[in-house]
């Protein structure tokens, strides 16, 4: 009986050492697979021009940690936003899609529905797929809700309907209301017996604005900010109540900044897909002390330098915890510069010798180059060589090209894939590409660029920049005149039908005229 036992005893224990060993192999085989796929982030600024940082040329500013980025990847010199303007190009870097083709996409109020489809196939829905943990921290700015939102219940859809298993966010922007920070649908800190309200149409009785409280305001509205007052700031739309929930703007970076980190550190173990959207440069530009006067430019210039910090901090969170040899950086911006976006606040005054665009012509609402050709960098420690590459990418291509990298067959409807070039394999990019601003569009198809006539101001006052809009095409070779200077439509005819058609291909001929401008 007792060498029964002793063999019962035995073979259990050498089944015991067999899973282990299975279980320890599964472990292994698991780690390796986890290993293949690369952490992925995007970190999008919010207004930054081509020229607003040192790599691209910037002479009076210096960005060291975004340079960084750009000196230790790859560094495109003709990489595009979609759009000149940011929920289209948000749009766009996340469904793949040209803006244009949803009618839906333009600048939106804070009260404005959710305008990706829930069925949309998206970058994060597309790595979900793969298995990858999602996230986004930041500016949203793409809808919320199905319409009428009641903000003192959970917001949806939103983010976490089109693919984010976590979301952190500002609704729209940092100067639209309501002023509150979304986490997962609910808003942040809200005292129920303190609901919020919120309207653009009309405000609610008692509540001071802008306009009819000038004393109330620490910073002065010049243009369309002279609603509801929060910290100060007149804002876009009237807002009641929420009192507890309201952000403090000049610790704004700060919050999305330790977001970001814990979001890292809490998914440091498997493959996930940070989207780390900064609200800097846009306005109001609102720097914690420890930046204001910094730059000497002025408030703009605080909050680049205050951004470039933040992204410091971040890259040393990656490597801290040991994962930045397996992290993806994608950096970019949203469109190109404007300078007096709707407060006075010495960023034009003090703007100096600084250029936002840099040699470019035009800025954000621009037909402009200036007004989606932006940063552009791709980092990979390790594994990029670093190199600048003039090969024409676009965000939209980020959809397909992720897709391609994680080994996934999906794609986004105009999306190209252009790993190689994303990689610094390739200086090849895509061959043509429609460009949008302000419900308007534009063509760029190798070193050319088109831009068909449309009616309305040469350029808009209120943030003294060119829109692009003439009675008669314009067409610039961008390989002798990256300035747009010269017009070559009259002088190169063969050309410019050659971009026409090739442009009517895409867009249709249904390019005439102009809608009423969206402006901040």
């Amino acid at each position: 009986m007792k060498i029964i036992k002793r063999n019962l005893f035995h073979t259990a224990i050498i089944v015991l050492l067999l899973v282990g060993c299975k279980s320890k192999e599964e472990k292994v085989v698991a780690t390796d697979e986890t290993a293949k796929k690369p952490n992925i982030v995007f970190i999008y600024m919010d207004d930054l021009g081509y020229g607003d940082m040192s790599a691209y040329g910037a002479t009076e500013i210096s960005t060291p940690n975004m340079d960084a980025l750009a000196t230790g990847g790859v560094q495109f010199t003709n990489g595009y936003a979609s759009s000149a303007t940011c929920t289209p190009s948000r749009y766009a870097i996340l469904t793949g899609r040209y803006p244009w083709r949803n009618k839906d996409a333009k600048i939106l109020p804070g009260t404005a529905p959710l305008i990706i489809d829930t069925d949309q196939m998206t970058v994060p829905r597309m790595l979900q797929g793969e298995g990858y943990a999602t996230g986004i921290v930041g500016k949203w700015h793409l809808g919320l809700g199905s319409g009428n939102v009641n903000w003192n219940e959970r917001v949806s859809p939103g983010p976490n309907e089109v693919g984010f298993d976590y979301s952190y966010i500002l609704a729209a922007t940092q100067d639209r209301v309501p002023t509150v920070y979304i986490a997962d649908g609910h808003v942040d800190g809200l005292d129920p017996n303190d609901p919020i309200e919120v309207s653009y149409e009309k405000n609610f009785e008692g509540e001071p604005t802008g306009l009819d409280n000038p004393e109330l305001t620490t910073m002065k509205w010049h243009h369309g900010h002279n609603n509801s007052i929060v910290n100060g700031v007149p804002r876009i739309g009237f807002m009641k109540g929420g009192e507890s929930a309201k952000w403090s703007d000049v610790d704004m970076a700060d919050h999305f900044l330790a977001k970001a980190q814990q979001y890292v550190k809490e998914h440091k173990n498997k493959p996930f897909f940070l989207y780390y959207a900064l609200q800097q440069p846009h306005v109001p530009r609102t720097p914690h002390p420890r930046f204001a006067g910094k730059s000497g430019m002025g408030p703009r210039g605080d909050v680049i330098l205050e951004a470039d910090w933040m992204i410091g901090q971040f890259m040393k969170t990656l490597e801290d915890e040991g994962i930045l040899d397996n992290t993806l950086i994608v950096f970019s911006s949203d469109n190109g510069p404007v300078v007096n976006d709707g407060y006075y606040d010495d960023s034009e005054e003090k703007l100096g010798n600084h250029t936002p665009a840099g040699i470019l012509r035009g800025g954000k609402y621009s037909l402009f180059d200036a007004g989606t050709r932006v940063p552009f960098i791709t980092y990979w420690k390790g594994t990029i060589a670093p190199g600048k590459s003039d090969a024409l990418v676009c965000q939209l291509d980020l959809l397909t090209s992720m897709a391609a990298l994680v080994g996934s067959d999906k794609t986004g409807g105009d999306s190209e894939n252009l790993l190689d070039a994303f990689m610094g394999k390739s200086k090849d990019g895509r061959e043509e590409l429609v460009l949008e601003a302000t419900s308007r569009t534009a063509f760029r198809k190798g070193n050319w660029a088109m831009i068909p006539p449309y009616k309305g101001p040469a350029i808009n006052k209120m943030v003294n920049i060119e829109l692009g809009n003439a009675e008669e095409y314009q067409l610039y070779n961008l390989e002798n005149d990256p300035s747009q200077k010269e017009n070559l439509a009259k002088s190169n005819p063969e050309k410019l039908q050659e971009l026409i058609a090739d442009f009517e291909k895409i867009r249709g001929n249904s390019n005439d005229g102009i809608q009423d401008l969206e402006l901040k």
